[in-house]
Protein backbone atom coordinates (compact mmCIF):
# COMPACT_ATOMS: atom_id res chain seq x y z
CA UNK A 1 0.00 0.00 0.00
CA UNK A 2 1.40 3.40 -1.01
CA UNK A 3 2.22 5.69 1.92
CA UNK A 4 0.60 8.53 -0.05
CA UNK A 5 -2.84 6.94 0.54
CA UNK A 6 -2.22 7.23 4.28
CA UNK A 7 -0.77 10.74 4.20
CA UNK A 8 -3.60 12.03 1.99
CA UNK A 9 -6.15 10.57 4.43
CA UNK A 10 -4.29 12.26 7.30
CA UNK A 11 -4.45 15.55 5.40
CA UNK A 12 -8.23 15.24 4.98
CA UNK A 13 -8.61 14.44 8.69
CA UNK A 14 -6.51 17.45 9.67
CA UNK A 15 -8.76 19.68 7.58
CA UNK A 16 -11.90 18.61 9.47
CA UNK A 17 -12.98 18.84 13.11
CA UNK A 18 -16.07 16.62 12.82
CA UNK A 19 -15.70 13.19 14.39
CA UNK A 20 -18.18 11.62 11.95
CA UNK A 21 -16.18 12.96 9.00
CA UNK A 22 -12.97 11.61 10.52
CA UNK A 23 -14.63 8.22 10.99
CA UNK A 24 -15.72 8.09 7.34
CA UNK A 25 -12.26 9.11 6.08
CA UNK A 26 -10.62 6.36 8.12
CA UNK A 27 -13.23 3.79 7.05
CA UNK A 28 -12.47 4.57 3.39
CA UNK A 29 -8.76 4.24 4.13
CA UNK A 30 -9.30 0.81 5.73
CA UNK A 31 -11.13 -0.37 2.60
CA UNK A 32 -7.91 0.27 0.65
CA UNK A 33 -5.65 -1.33 3.27
CA UNK A 34 -4.41 -4.93 2.80
CA UNK A 35 -4.81 -7.21 5.83
CA UNK A 36 -1.00 -7.52 5.98
CA UNK A 37 -0.65 -3.77 6.62
CA UNK A 38 -3.69 -2.88 8.72
CA UNK A 39 -1.70 -3.20 11.97
CA UNK A 40 0.83 -0.65 10.69
CA UNK A 41 -1.89 1.73 9.51
CA UNK A 42 -3.60 1.60 12.91
CA UNK A 43 -0.39 2.28 14.85
CA UNK A 44 0.61 5.15 12.55
CA UNK A 45 -2.89 6.65 12.93
CA UNK A 46 -2.45 6.48 16.71
CA UNK A 47 0.92 8.22 16.40
CA UNK A 48 2.67 5.12 17.77
CA UNK A 49 4.86 2.26 16.60
CA UNK A 50 3.40 -0.19 19.12
CA UNK A 51 1.12 -0.20 22.16
CA UNK A 52 2.51 1.76 25.15
CA UNK A 53 3.20 -1.45 27.10
CA UNK A 54 5.88 -2.44 24.58
CA UNK A 55 7.84 0.70 25.45
CA UNK A 56 9.07 1.55 21.93
CA UNK A 57 10.28 5.16 21.67
CA UNK A 58 11.41 6.68 18.38
CA UNK A 59 13.60 9.20 20.23
CA UNK A 60 14.00 11.86 17.52
CA UNK A 61 14.12 15.54 18.46
CA UNK A 62 13.51 18.72 16.48
CA UNK A 63 17.15 19.41 15.66
CA UNK A 64 17.57 15.95 14.11
CA UNK A 65 14.38 16.41 12.07
CA UNK A 66 15.73 19.75 10.82
CA UNK A 67 19.04 18.09 9.90
CA UNK A 68 17.16 15.41 7.92
CA UNK A 69 15.14 18.06 6.02
CA UNK A 70 18.34 19.96 5.28
CA UNK A 71 20.17 16.83 4.11
CA UNK A 72 17.34 15.66 1.87
CA UNK A 73 16.25 18.91 0.20
CA UNK A 74 19.55 20.83 -0.08
CA UNK A 75 18.69 23.74 2.22
CA UNK A 76 21.04 24.89 4.96
CA UNK A 77 20.18 24.16 8.57
CA UNK A 78 19.77 27.91 9.21
CA UNK A 79 17.30 28.20 6.29
CA UNK A 80 15.23 25.33 7.69
CA UNK A 81 15.31 26.81 11.20
CA UNK A 82 14.28 30.25 9.93
CA UNK A 83 11.28 28.79 8.11
CA UNK A 84 10.35 26.78 11.22
CA UNK A 85 10.27 29.95 13.34
CA UNK A 86 7.96 31.49 10.76
CA UNK A 87 5.61 28.50 10.31
CA UNK A 88 5.72 26.96 13.79
CA UNK A 89 5.46 23.38 12.46
CA UNK A 90 8.35 21.34 11.10
CA UNK A 91 5.93 19.13 9.18
CA UNK A 92 4.68 22.11 7.22
CA UNK A 93 8.30 23.18 6.66
CA UNK A 94 9.10 19.76 5.17
CA UNK A 95 6.00 19.96 2.96
CA UNK A 96 7.02 23.41 1.71
CA UNK A 97 10.63 22.48 0.94
CA UNK A 98 9.74 19.09 -0.61
CA UNK A 99 7.90 21.02 -3.32
CA UNK A 100 10.99 23.03 -4.23
CA UNK A 101 14.00 20.80 -3.66
CA UNK A 102 17.44 22.25 -4.37
CA UNK A 103 18.77 18.75 -4.96
CA UNK A 104 17.33 15.49 -6.24
CA UNK A 105 18.49 12.04 -5.18
CA UNK A 106 18.92 9.16 -7.61
CA UNK A 107 18.16 6.72 -4.79
CA UNK A 108 14.48 7.57 -4.38
CA UNK A 109 11.94 4.75 -4.53
CA UNK A 110 8.19 4.35 -4.26
CA UNK A 111 7.24 4.87 -0.62
CA UNK A 112 4.98 2.24 0.96
CA UNK A 113 3.41 2.02 4.41
CA UNK A 114 5.51 -1.08 5.19
CA UNK A 115 8.71 0.72 4.16
CA UNK A 116 7.93 3.71 6.39
CA UNK A 117 6.89 1.59 9.36
CA UNK A 118 9.92 -0.72 9.09
CA UNK A 119 12.28 2.25 8.84
CA UNK A 120 10.75 3.90 11.93
CA UNK A 121 11.10 0.63 13.84
CA UNK A 122 14.80 0.46 12.86
CA UNK A 123 15.21 4.08 13.97
CA UNK A 124 13.75 3.26 17.37
CA UNK A 125 16.26 0.45 17.93
CA UNK A 126 19.37 2.50 17.10
CA UNK A 127 21.45 3.58 20.09
CA UNK A 128 25.04 4.30 21.05
CA UNK A 129 27.81 5.99 19.12
CA UNK A 130 26.79 7.23 15.68
CA UNK A 131 23.12 6.39 16.20
CA UNK A 132 21.84 9.96 15.81
CA UNK A 133 23.69 10.40 12.50
CA UNK A 134 22.21 7.11 11.29
CA UNK A 135 18.71 8.23 12.30
CA UNK A 136 19.11 11.51 10.41
CA UNK A 137 20.32 9.66 7.30
CA UNK A 138 17.47 7.11 7.40
CA UNK A 139 14.82 9.82 7.83
CA UNK A 140 16.39 11.83 4.99
CA UNK A 141 16.17 8.75 2.74
CA UNK A 142 12.44 8.53 3.43
CA UNK A 143 12.05 12.23 2.63
CA UNK A 144 13.88 11.69 -0.69
CA UNK A 145 11.05 9.43 -1.86
CA UNK A 146 8.22 11.47 -0.33
CA UNK A 147 5.58 13.66 -1.89
CA UNK A 148 5.18 17.05 -0.16
CA UNK A 149 2.17 15.73 1.82
CA UNK A 150 4.10 12.57 2.72
CA UNK A 151 6.96 14.72 4.00
CA UNK A 152 4.68 16.58 6.39
CA UNK A 153 3.68 13.42 8.22
CA UNK A 154 7.08 11.73 7.96
CA UNK A 155 8.41 14.62 10.06
CA UNK A 156 5.45 15.04 12.39
CA UNK A 157 5.27 11.36 13.32
CA UNK A 158 8.69 10.94 14.99
CA UNK A 159 8.19 14.27 16.77
CA UNK A 160 4.90 13.00 18.25
CA UNK A 161 2.90 15.82 16.64
CA UNK A 162 0.51 14.32 14.09
CA UNK A 163 -2.11 16.93 15.08
CA UNK A 164 -5.00 14.85 13.74
CA UNK A 165 -7.25 14.83 16.80
CA UNK A 166 -8.09 11.17 16.17
CA UNK A 167 -8.76 9.17 19.34
CA UNK A 168 -9.09 5.41 19.81
CA UNK A 169 -12.94 5.57 19.85
CA UNK A 170 -12.89 7.14 16.37
CA UNK A 171 -10.60 4.40 15.02
CA UNK A 172 -12.85 1.72 16.55
CA UNK A 173 -15.92 3.32 14.98
CA UNK A 174 -14.14 3.46 11.62
CA UNK A 175 -13.32 -0.26 11.78
CA UNK A 176 -17.01 -0.97 12.34
CA UNK A 177 -18.11 1.36 9.52
CA UNK A 178 -15.53 -0.23 7.18
CA UNK A 179 -17.01 -3.70 7.73
CA UNK A 180 -20.69 -3.13 8.56
CA UNK A 181 -21.41 0.33 7.14
CA UNK A 182 -22.37 1.60 10.60
CA UNK A 183 -21.20 1.49 14.25
CA UNK A 184 -23.03 -1.75 15.09
CA UNK A 185 -19.77 -3.65 15.69
CA UNK A 186 -18.36 -1.04 18.05
CA UNK A 187 -19.24 -2.90 21.28
CA UNK A 188 -17.49 -6.10 20.14
CA UNK A 189 -14.40 -4.23 18.94
CA UNK A 190 -14.27 -2.12 22.10
CA UNK A 191 -14.47 -5.22 24.29
CA UNK A 192 -11.57 -6.81 22.40
CA UNK A 193 -9.51 -3.63 22.77
CA UNK A 194 -10.27 -3.46 26.50
CA UNK A 195 -9.02 -7.04 26.90
CA UNK A 196 -5.65 -6.51 25.19
CA UNK A 197 -4.90 -2.74 25.01
CA UNK A 198 -3.53 -3.26 21.49
CA UNK A 199 -5.67 -1.70 18.78
CA UNK A 200 -3.32 -2.86 16.02
CA UNK A 201 -3.72 -6.47 17.17
CA UNK A 202 -7.50 -6.03 17.35
CA UNK A 203 -7.64 -4.67 13.79
CA UNK A 204 -5.39 -7.46 12.50
CA UNK A 205 -7.64 -10.06 14.15
CA UNK A 206 -10.75 -8.30 12.80
CA UNK A 207 -9.40 -8.27 9.24
CA UNK A 208 -8.50 -11.95 9.56
CA UNK A 209 -11.93 -12.94 10.89
CA UNK A 210 -14.69 -10.79 12.44
CA UNK A 211 -15.88 -13.95 14.24
CA UNK A 212 -12.67 -13.97 16.29
CA UNK A 213 -13.61 -10.57 17.69
CA UNK A 214 -16.89 -11.96 19.03
CA UNK A 215 -14.96 -14.58 20.98
CA UNK A 216 -11.84 -12.56 21.71
CA UNK A 217 -9.54 -14.16 24.28
CA UNK A 218 -7.29 -12.69 26.97
CA UNK A 219 -3.54 -12.91 26.25
CA UNK A 220 -0.91 -12.93 28.98
CA UNK A 221 1.51 -9.98 28.54
CA UNK A 222 -1.15 -7.93 26.76
CA UNK A 223 -2.54 -5.86 29.65
CA UNK A 224 -6.27 -5.55 30.24
CA UNK A 225 -7.56 -1.99 30.42
CA UNK A 226 -8.42 -1.35 34.07
CA UNK A 227 -11.96 -1.25 35.42
CA UNK A 228 -12.99 2.11 36.88
CA UNK A 229 -15.30 3.08 39.72
CA UNK A 230 -18.36 5.29 39.79
CA UNK A 231 -18.99 7.75 42.65
CA UNK A 232 -21.69 8.11 45.26
CA UNK A 233 -21.72 10.57 48.15
CA UNK A 234 -22.72 8.40 51.12
CA UNK A 235 -22.75 4.90 52.57
CA UNK A 236 -26.57 4.95 52.48
CA UNK A 237 -26.56 5.48 48.71
CA UNK A 238 -24.07 2.63 48.25
CA UNK A 239 -26.29 0.13 50.12
CA UNK A 240 -29.37 1.43 48.30
CA UNK A 241 -27.60 0.88 44.96
CA UNK A 242 -25.86 -2.48 45.62
CA UNK A 243 -27.51 -4.04 48.66
CA UNK A 244 -25.19 -6.55 50.33
CA UNK A 245 -21.74 -5.87 48.88
CA UNK A 246 -17.98 -6.14 49.38
CA UNK A 247 -16.25 -3.07 50.80
CA UNK A 248 -12.54 -2.75 49.97
CA UNK A 249 -10.08 -0.32 51.50
CA UNK A 250 -9.04 2.23 48.84
CA UNK A 251 -5.26 2.48 48.77
CA UNK A 252 -3.59 5.59 47.40
CA UNK A 253 -0.60 3.92 45.77
CA UNK A 254 0.60 2.49 42.49
CA UNK A 255 -2.00 0.43 40.66
CA UNK A 256 -0.35 -2.63 39.14
CA UNK A 257 -1.46 -5.36 36.78
CA UNK A 258 0.80 -8.39 37.21
CA UNK A 259 1.20 -10.97 34.42
CA UNK A 260 2.87 -14.34 34.95
CA UNK A 261 3.77 -17.15 32.58
CA UNK A 262 5.85 -19.78 34.38
CA UNK A 263 8.88 -17.82 35.68
CA UNK A 264 8.40 -14.78 33.43
CA UNK A 265 6.77 -11.83 35.21
CA UNK A 266 5.70 -8.46 33.79
CA UNK A 267 4.20 -5.56 35.72
CA UNK A 268 2.12 -2.86 34.01
CA UNK A 269 1.04 0.53 35.36
CA UNK A 270 -2.48 1.91 35.22
CA UNK A 271 -1.24 3.75 32.07
CA UNK A 272 -0.39 0.24 30.74
CA UNK A 273 3.32 0.98 30.66
CA UNK A 274 5.75 -1.83 31.44
CA UNK A 275 7.58 -1.17 34.73
CA UNK A 276 8.78 -4.63 35.79
CA UNK A 277 12.40 -3.79 36.70
CA UNK A 278 11.32 -1.06 39.13
CA UNK A 279 9.75 -3.49 41.62
CA UNK A 280 11.99 -6.55 42.16
CA UNK A 281 10.25 -7.59 45.40
CA UNK A 282 6.89 -7.82 43.58
CA UNK A 283 8.49 -9.88 40.79
CA UNK A 284 10.04 -12.26 43.33
CA UNK A 285 6.76 -12.64 45.21
CA UNK A 286 4.72 -13.18 41.99
CA UNK A 287 7.03 -16.04 40.96
CA UNK A 288 6.01 -17.88 44.13
CA UNK A 289 2.28 -17.81 43.32
CA UNK A 290 0.83 -21.26 42.52
CA UNK A 291 -0.16 -20.74 38.87
CA UNK A 292 1.55 -21.19 35.49
CA UNK A 293 -0.40 -18.40 33.79
CA UNK A 294 -1.83 -15.51 35.72
CA UNK A 295 -3.15 -11.95 35.52
CA UNK A 296 -4.21 -10.09 38.65
CA UNK A 297 -4.49 -6.51 39.88
CA UNK A 298 -3.41 -4.78 43.04
CA UNK A 299 -2.38 -1.48 44.59
CA UNK A 300 1.22 -1.21 45.80
CA UNK A 301 2.05 0.97 48.77
CA UNK A 302 5.27 1.62 50.59
CA UNK A 303 4.59 0.00 53.95
CA UNK A 304 6.39 0.24 57.29
CA UNK A 305 6.16 -3.26 58.75
CA UNK A 306 7.47 -2.29 62.19
CA UNK A 307 5.08 0.62 62.67
CA UNK A 308 2.23 -1.03 60.74
CA UNK A 309 1.60 2.13 58.75
CA UNK A 310 1.36 3.12 55.10
CA UNK A 311 3.58 5.73 53.53
CA UNK A 312 1.97 8.55 51.50
CA UNK A 313 1.45 8.45 47.75
CA UNK A 314 4.24 11.04 47.35
CA UNK A 315 6.62 8.67 49.15
CA UNK A 316 5.36 5.57 47.33
CA UNK A 317 5.68 7.20 43.89
CA UNK A 318 9.43 7.54 44.50
CA UNK A 319 9.65 3.79 43.85
CA UNK A 320 8.69 4.38 40.23
CA UNK A 321 12.19 4.95 38.88
CA UNK A 322 14.66 3.32 36.52
CA UNK A 323 17.79 3.93 38.60
CA UNK A 324 18.68 3.48 42.26
CA UNK A 325 16.05 0.75 42.53
CA UNK A 326 17.73 -1.26 45.29
CA UNK A 327 18.38 1.80 47.48
CA UNK A 328 14.75 2.89 47.22
CA UNK A 329 13.58 -0.67 47.81
CA UNK A 330 15.43 -0.64 51.14
CA UNK A 331 13.97 2.74 52.13
CA UNK A 332 10.40 2.18 50.91
CA UNK A 333 9.64 -1.56 50.71
CA UNK A 334 6.39 -2.29 48.90
CA UNK A 335 3.44 -4.41 49.80
CA UNK A 336 1.03 -5.25 46.98
CA UNK A 337 -2.61 -5.35 48.08
CA UNK A 338 -4.24 -7.63 45.49
CA UNK A 339 -7.87 -6.78 44.77
CA UNK A 340 -8.93 -8.69 41.65
CA UNK A 341 -8.13 -11.84 39.70
CA UNK A 342 -8.58 -11.59 35.91
CA UNK A 343 -7.05 -14.74 34.42
CA UNK A 344 -5.55 -18.00 35.71
CA UNK A 345 -4.32 -21.06 33.83
CA UNK A 346 -6.58 -20.68 30.80
CA UNK A 347 -9.66 -19.48 32.70
CA UNK A 348 -11.07 -16.01 31.97
CA UNK A 349 -12.14 -14.74 35.39
CA UNK A 350 -13.38 -11.36 34.08
CA UNK A 351 -16.71 -12.92 33.08
CA UNK A 352 -17.30 -14.44 36.55
CA UNK A 353 -19.06 -12.74 39.49
CA UNK A 354 -16.83 -10.72 41.81
CA UNK A 355 -17.52 -13.02 44.78
CA UNK A 356 -16.09 -15.94 42.79
CA UNK A 357 -13.03 -13.94 41.72
CA UNK A 358 -12.37 -12.86 45.32
CA UNK A 359 -12.43 -16.40 46.73
CA UNK A 360 -10.00 -17.56 44.02
CA UNK A 361 -7.75 -14.53 44.64
CA UNK A 362 -7.55 -15.15 48.39
CA UNK A 363 -6.64 -18.77 47.76
CA UNK A 364 -3.96 -17.71 45.26
CA UNK A 365 -2.11 -15.31 47.61
CA UNK A 366 -2.83 -17.13 50.89
CA UNK A 367 0.81 -17.96 51.69
CA UNK A 368 2.46 -14.86 50.24
CA UNK A 369 3.89 -12.18 52.55
CA UNK A 370 4.52 -9.44 49.98
CA UNK A 371 1.33 -9.91 47.93
CA UNK A 372 -1.68 -9.93 50.25
CA UNK A 373 -5.43 -9.53 49.70
CA UNK A 374 -6.84 -6.03 50.10
CA UNK A 375 -8.53 -5.34 53.43
CA UNK A 376 -12.22 -6.08 52.95
CA UNK A 377 -15.53 -6.64 54.70
CA UNK A 378 -18.93 -7.80 53.45
CA UNK A 379 -21.52 -5.21 54.42
CA UNK A 380 -25.30 -5.42 54.55
CA UNK A 381 -26.11 -2.01 56.01
CA UNK A 382 -24.82 1.56 55.82
CA UNK A 383 -23.51 1.61 59.42
CA UNK A 384 -21.03 -1.16 58.58
CA UNK A 385 -19.95 0.76 55.49
CA UNK A 386 -19.58 4.01 57.44
CA UNK A 387 -17.47 2.40 60.18
CA UNK A 388 -15.15 0.71 57.68
CA UNK A 389 -14.86 4.02 55.78
CA UNK A 390 -13.84 5.92 58.92
CA UNK A 391 -11.44 3.16 59.98
CA UNK A 392 -9.80 3.30 56.55
CA UNK A 393 -9.37 7.07 56.75
CA UNK A 394 -7.94 6.65 60.24
CA UNK A 395 -5.35 4.22 58.88
CA UNK A 396 -4.18 6.85 56.41
CA UNK A 397 -6.01 5.47 53.38
CA UNK A 398 -8.03 7.33 50.74
CA UNK A 399 -11.46 5.85 51.39
CA UNK A 400 -13.30 2.73 50.24
CA UNK A 401 -14.46 0.91 47.12
CA UNK A 402 -17.82 -0.88 47.22
CA UNK A 403 -18.14 -3.84 44.85
CA UNK A 404 -21.18 -5.62 43.47
CA UNK A 405 -20.77 -9.25 44.51
CA UNK A 406 -22.47 -10.55 41.36
CA UNK A 407 -20.90 -8.27 38.73
CA UNK A 408 -18.26 -9.34 36.19
CA UNK A 409 -15.03 -7.37 35.73
CA UNK A 410 -15.84 -4.44 33.42
CA UNK A 411 -12.56 -3.76 31.60
CA UNK A 412 -11.89 -0.20 30.48
CA UNK A 413 -15.20 1.21 31.67
CA UNK A 414 -16.73 3.07 34.59
CA UNK A 415 -19.76 1.16 35.89
CA UNK A 416 -21.64 0.81 39.16
CA UNK A 417 -20.01 -2.61 39.61
CA UNK A 418 -17.47 -0.58 41.62
CA UNK A 419 -18.38 2.56 43.60
CA UNK A 420 -15.85 4.73 45.39
CA UNK A 421 -16.38 6.85 48.48
CA UNK A 422 -13.52 9.18 49.38
CA UNK A 423 -12.78 12.07 51.69
CA UNK A 424 -15.01 15.06 51.01
CA UNK A 425 -13.49 17.95 49.03
CA UNK A 426 -15.77 20.77 50.14
CA UNK A 427 -19.06 20.30 48.31
CA UNK A 428 -17.34 18.00 45.80
CA UNK A 429 -17.53 14.22 46.17
CA UNK A 430 -13.98 13.72 44.95
CA UNK A 431 -10.90 15.38 43.52
CA UNK A 432 -10.61 15.72 39.74
CA UNK A 433 -7.84 14.39 37.51
CA UNK A 434 -7.24 16.79 34.63
CA UNK A 435 -4.75 17.08 31.78
CA UNK A 436 -2.65 20.23 31.42
CA UNK A 437 -3.45 21.93 28.08
CA UNK A 438 -1.67 25.24 28.59
CA UNK A 439 0.15 27.48 31.05
CA UNK A 440 0.53 31.12 32.00
CA UNK A 441 3.55 33.29 32.73
CA UNK A 442 4.10 34.51 36.28
CA UNK A 443 2.75 37.94 37.23
CA UNK A 444 2.87 40.10 40.37
CA UNK A 445 4.68 38.19 43.11
CA UNK A 446 5.39 35.42 40.60
CA UNK A 447 6.91 37.71 37.98
CA UNK A 448 10.33 36.16 38.62
CA UNK A 449 8.96 32.78 37.50
CA UNK A 450 8.27 31.82 33.90
CA UNK A 451 5.28 29.97 35.28
CA UNK A 452 2.17 31.41 36.88
CA UNK A 453 -0.61 28.88 36.46
CA UNK A 454 -2.26 26.15 34.42
CA UNK A 455 -5.20 25.65 32.10
CA UNK A 456 -6.58 22.12 32.48
CA UNK A 457 -9.21 19.97 30.78
CA UNK A 458 -11.25 16.79 31.18
CA UNK A 459 -12.31 14.27 28.52
CA UNK A 460 -15.70 14.08 26.85
CA UNK A 461 -15.92 10.39 25.96
CA UNK A 462 -18.91 10.91 23.67
CA UNK A 463 -17.08 13.31 21.35
CA UNK A 464 -13.58 12.04 22.12
CA UNK A 465 -12.52 15.66 22.72
CA UNK A 466 -10.97 17.44 25.71
CA UNK A 467 -12.88 20.32 27.32
CA UNK A 468 -11.46 22.97 29.64
CA UNK A 469 -12.68 23.06 33.25
CA UNK A 470 -10.34 25.33 35.23
CA UNK A 471 -7.54 27.84 35.27
CA UNK A 472 -5.40 26.95 38.28
CA UNK A 473 -3.21 29.45 40.08
CA UNK A 474 -2.68 27.85 43.49
CA UNK A 475 -1.52 24.66 45.17
CA UNK A 476 2.04 24.78 43.79
CA UNK A 477 5.19 24.94 45.87
CA UNK A 478 8.10 26.93 44.40
CA UNK A 479 9.84 23.63 43.54
CA UNK A 480 6.71 22.40 41.75
CA UNK A 481 6.43 25.67 39.84
CA UNK A 482 10.03 25.28 38.69
CA UNK A 483 9.45 21.64 37.72
CA UNK A 484 6.24 22.42 35.82
CA UNK A 485 7.91 25.28 33.97
CA UNK A 486 10.78 23.02 32.89
CA UNK A 487 8.48 20.17 31.82
CA UNK A 488 5.95 22.33 29.98
CA UNK A 489 8.60 24.42 28.22
CA UNK A 490 9.68 21.26 26.39
CA UNK A 491 6.19 20.49 25.03
CA UNK A 492 4.73 23.93 24.33
CA UNK A 493 3.13 24.50 20.93
CA UNK A 494 2.07 27.57 18.99
CA UNK A 495 -1.38 26.23 18.19
CA UNK A 496 -4.21 24.89 20.30
CA UNK A 497 -4.18 21.06 20.40
CA UNK A 498 -6.48 19.74 17.67
CA UNK A 499 -8.41 17.53 20.10
CA UNK A 500 -9.20 20.39 22.52
CA UNK A 501 -12.26 22.65 22.75
CA UNK A 502 -11.43 25.89 24.57
CA UNK A 503 -12.82 29.41 24.84
CA UNK A 504 -9.82 30.44 26.95
CA UNK A 505 -6.35 31.13 25.53
CA UNK A 506 -3.33 30.65 27.82
CA UNK A 507 0.08 32.25 27.25
CA UNK A 508 1.29 28.91 25.88
CA UNK A 509 -0.49 25.81 24.62
CA UNK A 510 1.15 22.45 25.35
CA UNK A 511 1.01 18.93 24.00
CA UNK A 512 -1.41 16.82 26.05
CA UNK A 513 0.92 14.80 28.27
CA UNK A 514 0.82 15.66 31.99
CA UNK A 515 -2.02 14.91 34.40
CA UNK A 516 -2.59 16.57 37.78
CA UNK A 517 -5.03 15.99 40.62
CA UNK A 518 -7.15 19.02 41.47
CA UNK A 519 -9.33 19.82 44.46
CA UNK A 520 -11.86 22.65 44.55
CA UNK A 521 -14.62 24.10 46.71
CA UNK A 522 -17.34 23.08 44.29
CA UNK A 523 -18.36 22.63 40.66
CA UNK A 524 -20.18 25.61 39.19
CA UNK A 525 -21.63 26.71 35.84
CA UNK A 526 -19.46 29.14 33.89
CA UNK A 527 -19.49 30.84 30.47
CA UNK A 528 -15.68 30.58 30.38
CA UNK A 529 -15.18 26.83 30.09
CA UNK A 530 -16.28 24.19 27.58
CA UNK A 531 -16.78 21.16 29.89
CA UNK A 532 -20.32 19.93 29.17
CA UNK A 533 -21.10 23.19 27.35
CA UNK A 534 -24.81 23.69 26.68
CA UNK A 535 -26.85 26.58 25.31
CA UNK A 536 -25.80 29.06 22.66
CA UNK A 537 -24.52 32.59 22.41
CA UNK A 538 -24.43 34.56 25.66
CA UNK A 539 -26.44 31.84 27.41
CA UNK A 540 -23.87 29.09 26.73
CA UNK A 541 -22.41 27.68 29.93
CA UNK A 542 -20.11 24.82 30.84
CA UNK A 543 -18.96 23.32 34.13
CA UNK A 544 -16.02 24.82 36.01
CA UNK A 545 -14.15 24.30 39.28
CA UNK A 546 -14.55 27.04 41.90
CA UNK A 547 -11.30 27.94 43.70
CA UNK A 548 -9.32 25.06 42.13
CA UNK A 549 -5.90 24.08 43.48
CA UNK A 550 -3.41 21.47 42.39
CA UNK A 551 -2.93 18.71 44.97
CA UNK A 552 -0.43 16.49 43.13
CA UNK A 553 1.20 15.56 39.85
CA UNK A 554 -0.15 12.21 38.64
CA UNK A 555 2.73 10.56 36.79
CA UNK A 556 0.81 7.28 37.00
CA UNK A 557 -2.03 8.52 34.79
CA UNK A 558 -2.26 9.31 31.08
CA UNK A 559 -4.48 11.93 29.38
CA UNK A 560 -6.87 9.12 28.42
CA UNK A 561 -7.46 8.42 32.13
CA UNK A 562 -8.51 11.89 33.27
CA UNK A 563 -11.90 12.58 34.80
CA UNK A 564 -14.62 12.63 32.13
CA UNK A 565 -17.21 15.27 31.36
CA UNK A 566 -19.87 12.72 32.25
CA UNK A 567 -18.29 12.27 35.69
CA UNK A 568 -18.17 16.03 36.25
CA UNK A 569 -21.90 16.28 35.52
CA UNK A 570 -22.58 13.44 37.99
CA UNK A 571 -20.39 15.09 40.62
CA UNK A 572 -22.29 18.35 40.08
CA UNK A 573 -25.55 16.48 40.76
CA UNK A 574 -24.03 14.74 43.81
CA UNK A 575 -22.98 17.99 45.44
CA UNK A 576 -26.61 19.18 45.38
CA UNK A 577 -27.28 16.43 47.91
Amino acid sequence: MLFSLLSEAFDKIEATSGRLDMTDILAELFKKTPASEIEHVIFLSQGELAPPFEGIDLGLGEKYAMDAISLSYGYSRSEVEKLYKKMGDLGTVAQELAGKKKQHSLASEELTVSKVFTTFMKLSSLEGKGSQESKIKMLAELLNSATPVDAKYLIRFPLGRLRLGVGDPTIIDALSVYRAGDKSLRIELERAYNLCSDLGFVAKTFFDSPEKIKHFQIHVFKPIRPALAERLSSSEEIIEKLGKCAIDAKYDGLRMQVHKKKDKIEIYSRKLERMTEMFPEIVEAARQLPADELIFEGEALAYNEKEKRYYSFQQTIQRKRKYGVEAMRAEFPLRLFAFDLLFQDGMDFTVLPYKVRRVALEKLVAKNKTIVPSNQIIASDSLQVEKFFNDSLGAGLEGIIAKDLDAPYVAGARKFAWIKLKRSYGAMADSVDAVIVGYYLGKGQRAEFEFGGLLVAVLNTESGRYETIARIGSGFSEDEMQLLQEQLEKIKTKEKPKELDSKVTPDFWVKLKYVISVSADEITLSPMHTCGLTGSGEDAKGYALRFPRMTSLRDDKSPKEVTTTEEIIKMFELQKK
